[in-house]
């Protein structure tokens, strides 16, 4: 299992990780960031620097409580920096903490680096390059994978830990666990390494142990003390703090020497790295560790102190004495600890993109010139052309350049606009003030109510005969209402079962009944802020009936089999052709419900109750039928228009709608004919035409006429304007809407694309 993990369900792209690391080991997936840990030295950035904790360390816990249950004695070492983590628990609290745990022994870590210190002094004796400190691990693999032309200048000499590890073996023998409990994320890297392999088995975290602590309830503060195990250390105490190792090494440092120089830090650690890979300086030895202040200040240390605190508790550390058991295996002579260590080169080669390559790959990001070249380090990288390079190795990828992404956002979000718009004029001409037509008194007074009712949040039922309209009035009350903005959400109450319109309306929650297999959101809740229409409300069941009351008296929906329900701000418009009255009295509608919805009302009158409007109705669905089959159809014969209006229309306006769209198909010229029309229609012509009124009126027969010197005045505007619809509709003194209007009607689509071409 690798040291760092990426929880893919947490990464949101933001790259944060990208931009922190120093060698840029992450590559882009389709949904999350990954590490490629050929080329990560474990510096732990990205742990810190992901605002949704998406790069994680791997749990060893449980590793660490199996070996802990096994007979196999287990000992653990506490890394030379853990009285800045525990500054609040004194060290014996903290070893008898550890051996509530299970261990057998508890070492000082620091120990490990009075182990190597003589074999760093013959190393400065006899070295003939500039040497490099070798028991930071992100170091060595930043030298390893990145700069493997420094590797003979690293310091043949295993790590501390590593040193503690060998040494604790040869004396319990290799069948020992050895725990190893620090703040440094790269010491879990290390232990994987080759020469580092079988010394220590485990390398845990001080928040790792903290959660064996809190899972066993081990509460550190009110233990009893124990003395540490092994050898104490002494100088070996200030290693973690900068240049400390000089200290423990016994190495004489000076502020004006550039000979022995101590660097910390990512951005000084690179540079120094530079500066020795291009031989600009040649000191005897750099103590070179990546974690700004040492190893005080890793990713896993505490937030919450200053390095200067930190500092201190160390030097206290250092000053105060400890009791210790020291056993007598660990003072008899034995053969010299091999703490020898060999580095080899790790680095992956990755294909070098040519300059076509590179402009190729900038061209797709519009960067054609170098002015284009923002270099704004969105994407994790210096310069748009380093970038460039990432995106030829596959370490990025395009969607990563954020000013190419804001200009093609910009360049959506001009055709969403004129999307929008199109959709808006379009919603306009469908559903605009001309949305129920009729000159009737009754259709006057259903259009007069409906911009009542519109702009309050009043629950309206629309009653009618089918085919009436009544979907039409539910969209003209919301588009004359303050939720406008908001969607309609339309419901056609007899198209499903019970349970599934109850599904429908409330959502489910997955598992709730069989085929759920996910959670789905209600309609309701699609439609808070906005309205629900219920057609043919007197068809639901009363075990609905009486959910539906629910919501209206509460403003709450609860999911089928959820426990929790949501607030949610509806607007009810219901609708139905069926006498809730009768419903009520034999007991298959609700009578609270009835009164419920039944706060204002509108009643649909039937077409064969608005003969007046037949005439007006026909034109507007010829016109309709006209735009829908793209045939030239002009006008209504008279004795067609005489028949429409003898006719009882039992389907109503939506019967009216098919046989005209039916009737403009058969007809074979620009005039709809009493033949186009189903055959009642001639029988009832020839039968009662004399009961009709005489349609021959001047307003009836010049309205051919009318439309044929309209089109043509059209057409002669947007000749004069060479096509520019804003110019013709300036020309003709008319509101470019109302321009745009008129090419519809009149078939002049052609016309009208070529303007907005214009």
């Amino acid at each position: 299992m690798q040291p760092i993990i990426t929880q893919t369900d947490r990464c949101r792209k933001c790259y944060s990780c990208v931009r922190s690391c120093p060698v840029k080991a992450l590559k882009l997936e389709e949904s999350h960031t990954e590490i490629i840990f050929e080329r990560c030295i474990g510096c732990g950035n990205c742990l810190g620097n992901c605002p949704q904790k998406a790069k994680v360390v791997s749990d060893k816990i449980g590793v660490t409580e199996d070996y802990l249950a096994a007979e196999t004695p287990v000992v653990a070492v506490l890394g030379s920096s853990f009285p800045t983590f525990y500054h609040a628990i004194s060290p014996g609290k903290l070893v008898t903490g550890l051996k509530k745990l299970g261990f057998a022994e508890v070492h000082e870590g620091a120990y490990g680096a009075e182990l190597i210190a003589p074999a760093y002094a013959r190393e400065l004796e006899t070295a003939s390059v500039p040497l490099i400190s070798s028991h930071c691990p992100a170091v060595v693999d930043l030298i390893e994978r990145h700069y493997p032309r420094l590797i003979d200048n690293l310091v043949g000499v295993v790590s501390p830990m590593v040193a503690m590890g060998r040494f604790l073996k040869s004396v319990h023998g290799p069948e020992l666990k050895v725990i190893y409990i620090s703040s440094c994320i790269a010491a879990k890297f290390e232990i994987q390494s080759e020469d580092a392999c079988g010394a220590i088995d485990v390398v845990l975290t001080y928040q790792e142990l903290d959660g064996m602590f809190k899972g066993r309830g081990i509460n550190l503060s009110v233990l009893t003390e124990q003395p540490f195990d092994g050898i104490q250390p002494h100088q070996g105490r200030l290693f973690p703090i900068t240049a400390g190792s000089f200290r423990a090494f016994s190495i004489a440092t000076d502020p004006l020497d550039t000979e022995v120089i101590a660097v910390t830090g990512e951005a000084n650690v690179m540079g120094i790295i530079s500066d020795l890979a291009a031989a600009r300086i040649t000191p005897r030895i750099t103590d070179v560790r990546f974690c700004y202040h040492g190893c005080i200040g890793s990713a896993c240390e505490n937030k919450e102190l200053t390095e200067f605190f930190k500092r201190k508790l160390i030097i206290n550390h250092f000053k105060s004495e400890l009791p210790y058991r020291t056993a007598p295996h660990y003072l008899v002579e034995r053969e010299p600890l091999d703490i020898s260590r060999t580095f080899s080169r790790k680095d992956v080669k990755l294909p070098i993109p040519k300059g076509a390559d590179i402009k190729k790959i900038l061209q797709s990001t519009n960067k054609f010139t170098r002015k284009d070249e923002m270099n704004c380090r969105a994407c994790g990288y210096k310069t748009c052309r380093e970038y460039a390079v990432a995106v030829y190795q596959g370490l990025a990828n395009l969607e990563m350049c954020l000013p190419f992404n804001v200009q093609r956002l910009e360049e959506d979000r001009g055709r969403l606009i004129q999307k929008y718009e199109l959709a808006r004029r379009e919603l306009d001409k469908e559903y605009g003030d001309e949305f129920i037509v009729g000159s009737d008194g009754r259709t006057r007074e259903v259009v007069e109510l409906i911009k009542q009712v519109g702009p309050t949040p009043t629950t309206v039922l629309i009653r009618g005969e089918s085919g009436t309209g009544k979907e039409l009035a539910a969209r003209a009350i919301h588009r004359y209402s303050r939720r406008n903005d908001k969607p309609l959400v339309t419901v056609n109450c007899t198209t499903l079962t019970d349970s599934l319109l109850e599904s429908e309306l409330f959502g489910h929650k997955k598992g709730s009944f069989t085929g759920s297999v996910a959670d789905k959101q209600g309609l309701f809740e699609a439609a808070d802020g906005g309205t629900i229409f219920l057609d043919e409300i007197g068809d639901i069941t009363p075990k609905l009936q009486a959910e539906l009351l629910r919501v209206l008296d509460t403003g709450e929906v609860r999911p089928v089999g959820g426990t929790q329900s949501r607030k949610v701000d509806v607007r009810l418009i219901a609708a139905t052709n069926k006498n809730l009255e009768e419903g009520i009295r034999e007991g298959w509608f609700r009578e609270d419900l009835f009164y419920r919805l039944n706060v204002f009302t509108i009643i649909m009158p039937p077409l064969r109750e608005r003969s007046e409007s037949i005439p007006l109705l026909a034109h507007h669905f010829l016109e309709k039928a006209r735009k829908k089959l793209n045939k030239n159809i002009e006008a209504i014969e008279e004795r067609a228009l005489k028949s429409m209006m003898q006719y009882q229309w039992p389907g109503n306006i939506r019967e009216m709608q098919n046989i005209l769209e039916r009737a403009a198909v058969l007809t074979h010229d620009e005039v709809i004919k009493l033949g186009n029309l189903p055959l009642v229609f001639a029988e009832s012509y020839a039968e009662g035409a004399a009961d009709v009124p005489d349609l021959r009126s001047f307003k009836n027969e010049r309205e051919p006429h009318v439309l044929r010197v309209e089109k043509k005045l059209i057409q002669r505007y947007l000749a004069d304007a060479g096509g520019n619809v804003s110019r013709a509709a300036e020309l003709a003194n008319i509101p470019r809407r109302t321009f745009y209007r008129l090419l519809d009607k009149h078939g002049l689509k052609g016309w009208r694309d070529a303007g907005a071409a214009r």
